[in-house]
């Protein structure tokens, strides 16, 4: 059974269970381990800039950063994919302009997030391809229109 946690420490009006079903469609549909986790974090555009400028070198915030998890040395009885870290007033304010509801928009950057950490990128024309198809996938199980996808890489967007 997937596990999913989220940390929502500063109570941002948040659908757990509408992001966490959309996380479990990317495992389902990706064919995860069935005892796979990982932690969503929502915190403020500040920690994700420090965060960004830190791993990436971009002194800015972001809508979504991704820090996949180091294969454990031993196996264990849950398979840790990592934790995706999300600036709530950034995609707050991300989708209110997109024109996009905000809770379509929280699913469509879990589910990205998720294919990052199970090994997706959009580094090459191949990549992204795959990596937008599987996002499609997945925005269509949910019903929600694949149109909501923006080009995030011109939208300032993260791993």
């Amino acid at each position: 059974m997937y596990q999913i946690e989220i940390q929502n420490d500063n109570a941002y009006n948040v659908d757990e269970s509408h992001l966490q079903a959309a996380v479990k469609v990317v495992l389902e549909q990706q064919a995860a381990p069935v005892n796979s986790t990982l932690t969503i974090v929502f915190t403020d555009d500040a920690e994700v800039a420090t965060l960004n400028e830190l791993y990436r070198g971009v002194p800015a915030p972001t809508d979504v950063l991704s820090f996949p998890a180091d294969a454990p040395p031993i196996p264990l009885e849950e398979h840790y994919l990592g934790d995706l870290i999300i600036a709530y007033p950034y995609a707050s304010a991300q989708a209110k302009r997109l024109g996009h509801t905000l809770n379509d928009s929280l699913a469509l950057l879990v589910i990205h997030g998720a294919l990052h950490l199970l090994g997706f990128a959009h580094d090459t024309d191949d990549a992204k391809q795959a990596m937008w198809e599987a996002q499609a996938q997945a925005l269509t199980a949910l019903g929600i229109a694949t149109a909501i996808v923006p080009d995030l890489e011109e939208d300032s967007h993260s791993d």
